[in-house]
């Protein structure tokens, strides 16, 4: 293969790398804020029994979607990091409770570690309960990548990226965006086997271990 071959495939391998990352930016501004059944809260780490900031943003904004009337009730994602002593959504529940949410209007599941095993039980959820359509919140940056895992999921699913997202100085979102092209572009590769199970599509977290995706520390 000579220098040609080389440098235009890795031009191309930069082209698609800067066309998914535009295409993470430019989704992040899409708001389809509407009413749904519930709003299905992505988590982000805690510490402690605590969310972490950028997790506590997002279910301020579940919050506000069902406290103005959008949402009839909340699921919180994300079970149990490495030597956590609570549960993602346990926590988040904890938080809304605190905050006037009734608690039988906020369901969690507590097996979750990366995103599409959120949606994956989040899902579950959503039939066990009869729920027909969700607003997904999480952070604009994350919210392309969630979407598309929403719809292989097969949930009815509108996007409804946090206002108030940490994310906001270029330090902070730049790597926020690297590591989102990352995942995005990993994901793509891994769904388009089609990896199934008796005919379902199940969570990669084992299988794919590079494409672990735990929160980023937040960094102003």
């Amino acid at each position: 293969m000579n220098r040609r071959w080389i440098l235009g495939i890795g031009l191309l391998i930069v082209l698609y790398v800067l066309f998914n990352a535009g295409q993470i930016v430019s989704y992040g501004d899409r708001d389809e804020l509407r009413e749904a059944d519930a709003a299905i809260v992505l988590g982000a780490g805690v510490t402690g029994t605590e969310p972490s900031p950028v997790f506590r943003e997002r279910i301020r904004h579940g919050i506000w979607l069902y406290e103005n009337g959008y949402v009839k009730a909340l699921i919180m994602t994300g079970g149990y990091g490495d030597g956590a002593v609570c549960s993602e959504s346990r926590a988040a529940r904890e938080y809304a409770v605190l905050q006037g949410v009734p608690e039988e209007d906020i369901y969690i599941e507590e097996q979750s570690r990366i995103t599409q095993e959120n949606m994956y039980y989040a899902r579950k959820l959503m039939e066990e309960h009869g729920f027909k359509d969700a607003l997904i919140v999480s952070d604009p940056l994350h919210m392309k990548r969630a979407m598309r895992m929403a719809a292989d999921y097969g949930i009815t699913a509108y996007s409804s990226p946090t206002p108030t997202t940490r994310f906001v100085s270029l330090r902070s979102k730049l790597p926020f965006l690297a590591r989102e092209v990352f995942f995005y572009i990993g994901y793509k590769m891994l769904y388009d086997h089609r990896w199934y199970s008796f005919g379902a599509v199940f969570p990669f977290s084992s299988s794919a271990a590079l494409y672990t995706d735990n929160p980023l520390p937040y960094n102003r």
